[in-house]
C-alpha cells in the first residue's frame, strides 16, 4: 500500500449538500429556506428571540452576586515559606509582608497577604501578615513561632 492509495472506508464519509445549485440538486431555488420572510434572507441572526414569548434567559432566576468592594488577598502557603527559609531567602525571625514581596515569594501585596496551612513548617518563624487561617496559626505556634494578624486595609 502506498500513500496515494489510502482511501476512507466505504460509507465513512458523506458528501456535503450543495445548496442553491439548480432544481436537480434537491435543494435548488430557495435552498431549503422556504418562501420570503426574515429567515429566508441572508445576514439574519435571531438568537434569543422567541416570537413574543418571554425568552428563556429572562424566565430563569438570576443567581449570585459579585461584591464590588471585596478584598483580594495574595495567598502564601506555609510550605513555601519553609522552602524560602531553607534557601536563605527569608529571615525566620522577622517575616513581614514587605519581606515576602522582596524575597519574590509574593508578586504583589494586593489588599494584604493571607497565610494558609498547606505544607509543613519546621522553622521557628515570627510572621506579621494581614490574615491567616486557624490551621496556619496552629502550625506556626506548634513550631515555636508566632503569627501577628493586622487588620485588613484597602490597597491604595
Amino acid at each position: 500500500m502506498k500513500l496515494n492509495e489510502l482511501r476512507d472506508n466505504e460509507g465513512a464519509t458523506k458528501k456535503r449538500m450543495r445548496i442553491g445549485r439548480g432544481p436537480g440538486s434537491g435543494k435548488g431555488k430557495m435552498g431549503g429556506r422556504g418562501i420570503k420572510g426574515q429567515k429566508s434572507r441572508s445576514g439574519v441572526a435571531i438568537k434569543g428571540y422567541e416570537g413574543g414569548q418571554m425568552p428563556l434567559y429572562q424566565r430563569l432566576p438570576k443567581r449570585g452576586f459579585n461584591k464590588p468592594n471585596r478584598l483580594k488577598f495574595a495567598i502564601v502557603n506555609l510550605g513555601l515559606i519553609q522552602k524560602f527559609i531553607d534557601a536563605k531567602k527569608l529571615d525566620a525571625a522577622n517575616i513581614t509582608e514587605d519581606s515576602l514581596v522582596e524575597s519574590g515569594l509574593v508578586r504583589r501585596k494586593l489588599d494584604g497577604i493571607r497565610v494558609l496551612a498547606k505544607g509543613e513548617l519546621t522553622a521557628k518563624a515570627n510572621i506579621t501578615v494581614t490574615g491567616a487561617s486557624k490551621g496556619a496559626i496552629e502550625v506556626v505556634e506548634k513550631a515555636g513561632g508566632s503569627v501577628t494578624v493586622t487588620t485588613a486595609v484597602a490597597a491604595e
